[in-house]
């Protein structure tokens, strides 16, 4: 699994629980729980096919408050960047399409830690 070998890259994540792992000929659903240096947790969704895309990636507090989701969900249609979107504390803010090792790169820069 490419997942895990990127996880282990970022010396920051201390520890990651894959909850869902499902394979296919044209795509993969995965669900992981990362616990990250700070005490801080990231919880990684995404789901890929031959026609589609979805992800979530909830970043929260050891206290379980939001720091930042990034997500696909087409339910904000009033942003630019529909569907794509992150929910911040303050509110929705445009994001781009990310991927988990984009958002892995974002965290890095707050927490800490090395590639």
């Amino acid at each position: 699994m490419d997942i895990l070998s990127l996880l282990e890259t970022y010396s920051y994540v201390m520890a990651y629980d894959v909850q869902v792992y499902q394979r296919w000929a044209d795509g993969f659903y995965v669900k992981i729980k990362l616990r990250l240096s700070d005490g801080s947790e990231l919880h990684a969704r995404e789901y890929i096919d031959a026609n589609e895309r979805n992800y979530a990636f909830h970043w929260q507090t050891a206290d379980k408050q939001l720091i930042s989701r990034w997500d696909n969900a087409p339910h904000h249609r009033t942003i630019a960047t529909f569907p794509h979107h992150r929910h911040k504390p303050e509110g929705i803010v445009e994001s781009s399409d990310i991927t988990l090792d984009s958002v892995l790169n974002l965290i890095q820069k707050q927490v800490g830690g090395e590639r």
